[in-house]
C-alpha cells in the first residue's frame, strides 16, 4: 500500500509540474465526465439501457476509484499541494485559487452523495415494459421504515469495511471519520427527501429527471474546477509539489 502511495508521489505522465496521483485523478475525472455526457445524450435520444449502464457504470466506478484513491493518496491531498506547491502570487492564491479549490472539494462532496442517490433512486424509478427500460410516471414515496433498513444496511456494511481495515493495519481515526460521514450524509439525503424532494416531486419519474439535470450540472461544474486547479498548479503557477 504504501509503495504505491510513494508511486502516486512520482512524476507524472502529461508531462506537466504534477505528480502521478495528480495525473491519475485529472485523467479519471476527465473519463467519468465524458460517460456522464455520453449517457445523458443517450437519455435525451430515449436510449433508456444505454443510458442506464452508462451511468451507472459512471458512478460506480467514480466511487470505487475515490474511495481507492483516498486510500492511497488520502483525502484533501489537493488543498496541501495547493498550499505547499503553488508558485503563484499570493493574491491569486487568495482570491482565485483557494475559492475555486474550495467550491471543487464542497461539489466532490455533493458529487458523491448525489451519485449514490441517484443509482438508488434509478432503480426504484425503473421498470420493464416489453423489454425496455422505463421510469415509473407514479408517486415513488420514501418511509422512515425504508430509511431504518437503508441505514442499517450501510451500518452494517460500513461497520465490515472498519472491520476488514483493522484486521490489514489500515484503520485510522481519519477513516473512521470518513464513515461516520459517509453515515451522515446518507441520513441527511435521505431525510432531505422525505421531507423536502418527495413533497416538490412525488412523481418518481420526474424527480429522476429534475435530481439527474442538478447532478449532472454538478458533475460538469466539478470538472471545470478540478482542471482549473490542476492548470493552475501544475502548469500556470507550479512550485515545490511535482
Amino acid at each position: 500500500m504504501y509503495e504505491l502511495a510513494d508511486q502516486l508521489r512520482e512524476p507524472g505522465f502529461f508531462g506537466t509540474h504534477a505528480t502521478m496521483g495528480a495525473d491519475v485523478s485529472q485523467f479519471m475525472a476527465t473519463l467519468f465526465t465524458m460517460l456522464f455526457i455520453v449517457g445523458w445524450v443517450q437519455a435525451k435520444k430515449n436510449r433508456t439501457d444505454t443510458h442506464h449502464w452508462l451511468m451507472f457504470g459512471g458512478m460506480i466506478s467514480m466511487l470505487a476509484f475515490f474511495i481507492c484513491y483516498y486510500l492511497f493518496r488520502s483525502l484533501g491531498v489537493l488543498a496541501f499541494e495547493g498550499k505547499e506547491g503553488f508558485g503563484g502570487s499570493q493574491w491569486l492564491y487568495d482570491n482565485v485559487f483557494s475559492p475555486i479549490l474550495v467550491i471543487h472539494i464542497f461539489l466532490v462532496m455533493i458529487g458523491l452523495v448525489m451519485a449514490i442517490y441517484m443509482i438508488v433512486l434509478g432503480f426504484r424509478a425503473q421498470f420493464f415494459e416489453n423489454g425496455k427500460r422505463n421510469l415509473k410516471e407514479e408517486n415513488l414515496l420514501l418511509t422512515w421504515r425504508s430509511i431504518g433498513k437503508a441505514l442499517g444496511l450501510l451500518s452494517i456494511s460500513l461497520f465490515g469495511v472498519c472491520a476488514l481495515f483493522w484486521i490489514v493495519g489500515w484503520l485510522t481515526p481519519t477513516r473512521i471519520i470518513v464513515a461516520l460521514t459517509i453515515l451522515f450524509f446518507v441520513l441527511v439525503v435521505q431525510g432531505i427527501e422525505l421531507g423536502i424532494l418527495q413533497r416538490i416531486w412525488p412523481n418518481g419519474a420526474r424527480r429522476h429527471r429534475v435530481l439527474g439535470k442538478f447532478t449532472m450540472m454538478i458533475y460538469c461544474v466539478l470538472f471545470v474546477t478540478g482542471t482549473a486547479t490542476y492548470t493552475m498548479l501544475y502548469i500556470l503557477y507550479p512550485g515545490k509539489i511535482g
